[in-house]
């Protein structure tokens, strides 16, 4: 169950239509609030001027803290108090159906099932990622009706200079490559 403090309001009916539902894995999460990576600036600016929401489901949440506190982070001190206030906030915390996505959508790594569980429960939301496992995925996602995009490709869309069509799928691997090449040919 959400806590008293975080942001629980739910979005009023209608009130995302023109914006943007991002689900933020925990490393884009980080490089904002963590190492200050001025990549995301442009989906900060969009969750500040309320362009974008983000929700999250409690599991987010606690992942979130669960690495700011084993401490490998240290050097970058960052600042526990300012990251949970940003993410009551900003964050809309939201209960996650626990309906599994189908086996098309299942991620190789199982910590980041969170994210593409609650964008497909969602919809019309998008996932940003930088994980492989997560983005290898993206093509999948928008055949189910969501994105998976890293917070370049999200930028280039909301600035207009890509559309969800057009953004740069994931890179193959050469094992996928190959594979994908002895597909095309015919042989197997």
């Amino acid at each position: 169950m959400p806590d008293s403090n975080h942001n629980t309001e739910p979005l009023r009916a209608g009130a995302h239509a023109a914006a943007s539902l991002l689900v933020l894995d925990t490393n884009v999460v980080l490089d904002w609030l963590v190492f200050r990576d001025p990549r995301c600036g442009p989906f900060v600016d969009a969750l500040e001027a309320g362009r974008a929401h983000w929700l999250a489901t409690v599991a987010m949440r606690n992942e979130l803290m669960h690495v700011l506190a084993r401490g490998s982070l240290a050097a970058w001190q960052p600042d526990f108090d300012a990251i949970a206030i940003t993410h009551r906030r900003l964050g809309h915390l939201i209960e996650a159906s626990g309906t599994p996505s189908p086996p098309r959508l299942r991620c190789t790594d199982r910590d980041d099932q969170k994210f593409i569980d609650l964008a497909a429960q969602l919809g019309n939301a998008c996932v940003l990622s930088r994980d492989r496992a997560v983005l290898k995925l993206a093509r999948r996602a928008r055949e189910a009706g969501f994105a998976i995009l890293t917070p370049e490709a999200w930028s280039s869309i909301a600035t207009g200079e890509l559309t969800p069509q057009s953004a740069p799928a994931p890179a193959r691997s050469g094992v996928q490559r190959a594979a994908h090449s002895l597909r095309s040919s015919g042989s197997d």
